[in-house]
């Protein structure tokens, strides 16, 4: 079976995002949203967040480097899981207001974690 590295959805009224079925498995875990670098969002599976991204935020209280990283993916994280029945992922607001979608979302895989963006 081919690998899903890219979907476009809609949001619908609730701002909830269906991720599509090949890829559920991979959130069983839950899902992570937080801020990305620049005007997207990123979005980890649970599994991914607890494993490769909150160690490298633990790193030395005195490293400006690490703290700055917190404050970029700390501020406005979310933590959801999927609904069981259609898939869905609620996006909050001012997570969606950050990156400027409004309704239209591409989504793309970037290694481990998802890169949503606005639909152009």
């Amino acid at each position: 079976m081919a690998t899903v590295d890219y979907f476009q959805r809609k949001l619908d009224d609730k701002r909830r995002l269906t991720i599509p079925t090949e890829l559920r498995a991979e959130f069983a875990s839950g899902v992570v949203i937080t801020r990305g670098f620049k005007k997207y969002l990123h979005v980890y599976p649970k599994s991914v967040w607890d494993g490769d991204v909150e160690p490298l935020l633990s790193g030395s209280i005195l490293d400006e480097q690490v703290a700055d990283l917190n404050v970029q993916f700390r501020s406005g994280k979310s933590e959801n899981d999927l609904d069981d029945k259609q898939g869905r992922l609620v996006i909050e607001q001012h997570l969606l207001d950050y990156a400027g979608i409004e309704k239209g979302v591409v989504a793309v895989r970037v290694g481990k974690y998802w890169r949503l963006m606005a639909e152009t």
